[in-house]
């Protein structure tokens, strides 16, 4: 089924309203799951609508928190989400790291204890949008453990996003949005909710098998892989240890598996205490275009930067719509039922 954005934000406001969320905060959650679905990340789209509303009606996340300042300096700050919605508490984080990084050129800033964060990208983008270079990294320290190590069989780390992002001057920032590990389980998710497989060398089952199944990675249950092998293990140990450890919010602990809980170790540059825009939005356009100009294996090939797909995407579905499988579109129908959320815009199919 396909779905114009504007209308889909909206349904996603009214049901938040309608689990208890203010309205600037229904909209920012909303605005933030649905923007997902419009850069082409699904997995941290409307699909989460429905686990967002039961955690909040579980008592696993909470409305309407603000985040505690637990210590601070100039430079830095250590902040408790309280468990509110990741995407109200990562804006939140996100623009005291901009603010503080106005005084001295840099700030770094400490999350604990936030409900989901949804795509670590989008804290990337705002940053830079406020012409900040940064750096995020993130760990799940309760439900979130979904990875093996390398060699391994058992899930023992968590997905372990990275996001880094950097103005360009010309309002499309380098955006570098990737996780440690070779799928995001919402992609599994996805797969599962169309009956489609998961691509080659991305999990395997309980057995420590090469699966293509998605049911295999929930039943069994099975393992999402590190990226590049022991490389990508080794990343996520030392993201865990930024995220999980650093932040007080703990590495990934089985004995906090009954609520999803992320950490995230955020860095902020403002590029002004450092150069001019004479010297670095120059060099940054004239790599840009040195990468791009290298000869291309397919004939037809391109040299993408990143962030760029998500953008032509973006640009794709703002006039195409955006497609969920029947499988997600009555998941959160039957969670419309639930808070008695009316809709009644149309859609259409393909």
């Amino acid at each position: 089924m396909n779905f114009q954005n504007d209308q889909l934000t909206e349904l996603t406001t009214d049901i938040f309203a309608a689990a208890g969320c203010d309205g600037d905060e229904a909209s920012s959650v909303a605005g933030h799951l649905i923007g997902a679905n419009l850069v082409g990340h699904d997995s941290h789209g409307a699909i989460r609508i429905p686990s967002y509303v039961q955690w909040l009606q579980d008592g696993k996340v909470f409305a309407n928190q603000s985040m505690d300042i637990v210590t601070e300096n100039d430079v830095l700050a250590v902040v408790d989400g309280q468990f509110g919605l990741g995407q109200s508490i990562g804006e939140q984080a996100t623009q005291l790291g901009i603010d503080k990084s106005s005084t001295h050129g840099v700030s770094v800033i400490a999350l604990r204890n936030s409900g989901h964060l949804g795509r670590i990208g989008d804290w990337a983008e705002m940053a830079a949008e406020a012409d900040r270079l940064s750096l995020h990294f993130v760990n799940t320290s309760g439900a979130g453990m979904l990875v093996a190590p390398f060699g391994g069989i058992d899930r023992r780390l968590s997905a372990n996003p990275f996001a880094a992002g950097v103005p360009t001057g010309n309002g499309t920032p380098l955006i570098l949005d990737m996780s440690a590990c070779t799928i995001a389980e919402g992609k599994i998710r996805v797969a599962l909710n169309k009956g489609v497989p998961v691509p080659d060398g991305c999990i395997i089952d309980a057995t420590g098998s090469p699966t293509n199944d998605p049911a295999a990675f929930y039943s069994e249950p099975g393992s999402i892989l590190p990226i590049a092998g022991h490389k990508g293990s080794g990343l996520s140990m030392i993201i865990e240890m930024l995220a999980g450890a650093l932040t007080g919010s703990s590495c990934t602990n089985p004995e906090k598996s009954w609520r999803v809980v992320n950490g995230m170790l955020s860095i902020f540059i403002d590029r002004s205490f450092f150069s001019s825009d004479d010297a670095f939005i120059p060099e940054v356009t004239r790599f840009i275009e040195f990468v791009k100009s290298s000869r291309t294996i397919d004939e037809n090939g391109e040299i993408l930067m990143p962030g760029e797909i998500e953008q032509r995407v973006r640009n794709h579905r703002l006039e195409h719509g955006i497609d969920l499988d029947d499988t997600t579109w009555n998941q959160i129908c039957e969670t419309c039922r639930l808070l008695d959320v009316k809709h009644n815009f149309a859609t259409s199919d393909g």
